[in-house]
C-alpha cells in the first residue's frame, strides 16, 4: 500500500467530524490491505504514530525538508522499515546517517505525504482517527462485534496487536484474549464533572469517592518473584521504583495485578506536588541517591487479579472487599462511602484542604472498563480561572489547518509586562477559530514559521486545574491543563490577572532542587 493513500485518507479525516464518515474512510483503506502488506503497520499510522516507540529523530533535523517528490513512490511497508533501521543506529557517525536516512525518507515522499510523515514522527497529526475510530473500522471491515476488539485491545495493550490478531484468527483469536499477569492493561479513565451533584447523577447512591492523588498512574503486576510496574502509557518503569517493586512483593499472594499512584508525602502528610514525584520516575540514572532525597509509596485504587481470580468483569464492591483483603491499610487511597450528596461535598472539600487533587466518584455495581473513559467514574477537582493575556498564536494543524489556534498565554507583571506561562488550543469552538483567526492577524507584529506574535491587548478567561513549576516560562510556573472559557471583550489588559495572583495558586513557589529536576 502506498503512504499517499493513509496521506489522503489523513486529510479526508481531519476534514469531516461524522462518526460514520470517519468509519468509512477507515474501514476503505483496511478493506484494501493486501496480503503482502504490514496490517499492523497500517493500523498503526491510522491512529497516528509510527510503531517504533523512539527513533531519535529530532525536530531540528526536520526544519529544513528537501522538496517533495512529484509522484508517489513511498510504500507503507518501506516507511516502517526505514524507521526501524534509523531507531537502530547507535554509537560513532549515527547522529549523520540518521540525518541522511531522514532526508533521504522525506525526499522522496509527496507534498501531501510530507507532513504526514512528520505528524507520525512527533504524534502531532490530531486528525480525529483516535483509536477508537480505528476499533470501530476493524470491526466493520471484518464483521465481529466492536465490544469485542475493544477488549482485546484493552487486554494486550494495542489496538494494533488486536487487528493482528483478528487479521490471522478473526473472532475467535480476539474471543481468546485473557488477562495476562505480566502483560500491561490499557487502564479505566474516568469522566468529568463539574460539581458533586453532578457526579452522583451519574454514578447514583451508594457510592465509592476515592481521594484523587496528584501522582504517577501505575499498574503493578506480580508474578511470583517478578513485579513489573507500567505507568499510564504503558511503559515499563519497574527499574526506577523499588519501593514498588518490594511493596508488592512482600504481599501474601504470588500472582497480583494492581492499580493505582506512586507519589510522596511531606512531613506533613501532604501529598508532594506533581512534577517532584514524576522527576523520580523520568530518569533509571542514580535511582538510589533520589530514592533517599524522595522515597515514593504506592497507594492502591483497584485491583484486577489476585491468583487465578480475575476481577476484571467483577463489579467494583467485590474488588473493595479484594483490596482490604490483600492490602494493608498504608496503601490503599482514602476512600469512604457515601450515602448522600453532602458526604461526597464533605470529603472533597476536606481532602482538596489536605493537599489532594480531588476526588473520584465510583459507581459500586460497575466492573473495569479497562481502555476507556467511563462515567462509572467520574473526577471533581477545584476549578480555577485567571484573565490572561494573548501574546501570540500559533497555526493549527490537521483539521485546524489555516486557522490560527494555540494561544500562548501570559499574566501581567509590573516590571516585566507579559509574561507567558503557558499554551492552549482546549475549548475553541469553530466559529472561535475562525473569529481569533481574524482578530489576531490584524493585530500581528511578527511571524515565523508557525506562530504569529501579536500585540498583547487581547484577554481571555482561562480554567485551570492548576500550576506546576517550570523553567520553561519565565514566570517559573506553567498552566496545567488550560483551556479557553470565554473572550474578555469587556476587559483590557491593564486588567488581566498580575503574574504574583497567578503563581499564588502553586503549592510551592520555584526553588533550585526544582528548577533541576523540572521535567519540562
Amino acid at each position: 500500500m502506498l503512504l499517499q493513500r493513509l496521506a489522503e485518507t489523513w486529510s479526508a479525516l481531519a476534514a469531516t467530524r461524522s462518526r460514520i464518515a470517519k468509519r468509512e474512510l477507515i474501514a476503505g483503506v483496511l478493506a484494501d490491505v493486501g496480503p503482502d502488506d504490514e496490517l499492523e503497520t497500517v493500523v498503526a499510522y491510522l491512529i497516528g504514530s509510527l510503531r517504533q516507540r523512539r527513533t531519535g529523530v529530532g525536530a531540528r533535523s526536520l526544519v529544513r525538508l528537501p522538496p517533495p517528490a512529484a509522484d508517489a513512490s513511498l510504500t507503507v511497508a518501506e516507511v516502517d522499515a526505514t524507521f526501524g533501521r534509523i531507531a537502530g543506529l547507535a554509537g560513532a557517525g549515527s547522529v549523520a546517517a540518521r540525518a541522511d536516512a531522514v532526508a533521504e525518507l522525506f525526499g522522496r515522499a509527496t507534498a501531501a505525504e510530507q507532513p504526514f510523515l512528520r505528524g507520525l514522527v512527533f504524534g502531532e497529526l490530531r486528525q480525529g482517527a483516535s483509536e477508537a475510530a480505528v476499533q470501530d473500522a476493524l470491526a466493520t471491515t471484518y464483521g465481529v462485534p466492536l465490544a469485542a476488539v475493544r477488549r482485546a485491545a484493552m487486554l494486550r495493550s494495542s489496538t494494533v496487536a488486536a487487528a493482528a490478531l483478528l487479521h490471522t484468527g478473526g473472532l475467535a483469536a480476539l474471543e481468546a484474549v485473557g488477562l495476562e499477569v505480566g502483560t500491561a492493561v490499557q487502564p479505566m479513565l474516568a469522566a468529568s464533572e463539574p460539581d458533586p451533584v453532578a457526579a452522583v447523577a451519574r454514578t447514583g447512591l451508594p457510592a465509592l469517592v476515592d481521594a484523587k492523588l496528584d501522582g504517577i498512574r501505575v499498574q503493578v503486576h506480580r508474578d511470583g518473584d517478578e513485579v513489573r510496574v507500567y505507568t499510564r502509557s504503558l511503559d515499563d518503569i519497574t527499574a526506577r521504583l523499588p519501593e514498588v517493586v518490594a511493596a508488592v512483593r512482600a504481599l501474601p499472594h504470588a500472582r497480583v495485578v494492581l492499580d493505582g499512584e506512586v507519589l510522596a508525602l511531606r512531613e506533613d502528610g501532604r501529598p508532594e506536588v506533581f512534577q517532584a514525584v514524576a522527576s523520580r520516575t523520568m530518569s533509571s540514572s542514580d535511582v538510589e541517591s533520589a530514592q533517599r532525597r524522595l522515597p515514593l509509596r504506592p497507594f492502591f485504587f483497584d485491583v484486577l487479579r489476585v491468583d487465578e481470580h480475575d476481577y476484571l468483569d467483577a463489579p467494583l464492591h467485590e474488588r473493595v472487599a479484594a483490596m482490604e483483603a490483600l492490602l494493608p491499610a498504608h496503601q490503599v487511597v482514602p476512600r469512604v462511602v457515601a450515602d448522600d450528596v453532602a458526604t461526597v461535598e464533605r470529603v472533597f472539600g476536606e481532602w482538596v484542604g489536605q493537599g489532594y487533587e480531588g476526588v473520584v466518584v465510583k459507581r459500586l455495581d460497575a466492573p473495569y472498563a479497562a481502555g476507556r473513559r467511563d462515567s462509572a467514574w467520574v473526577k471533581l477537582k477545584p476549578r480555577h480561572t485567571f484573565d490572561l493575556v494573548v501574546v501570540a498564536v500559533e497555526w493549527g494543524s490537521g483539521r485546524r489547518q489555516g486557522w490560527l489556534s494555540n494561544l500562548h498565554l501570559a499574566a501581567r507583571d509590573p516590571e516585566r509586562g507579559f509574561v507567558m506561562l503557558g499554551k492552549t488550543f482546549k475549548g475553541l469552538t469553530d466559529e472561535t477559530l475562525r473569529w481569533q483567526t481574524e482578530h489576531f492577524l490584524g493585530l500581528e507584529t511578527s511571524r515565523t514559521r508557525h506562530v504569529v506574535h501579536v500585540e498583547p491587548t487581547t484577554v481571555v478567561e482561562i480554567a485551570i486545574d492548576g500550576l506546576q513549576v517550570s523553567t520553561r516560562y519565565p514566570g517559573g510556573v506553567a498552566l496545567r491543563f488550560a483551556r479557553v472559557l470565554r473572550y474578555r471583550q469587556d476587559k483590557s489588559a491593564d486588567e488581566a490577572d498580575l503574574l504574583e495572583t497567578v503563581r499564588a495558586l502553586a503549592p510551592v513557589l520555584p526553588t533550585e532542587r526544582d528548577k533541576d529536576e523540572d521535567p519540562d
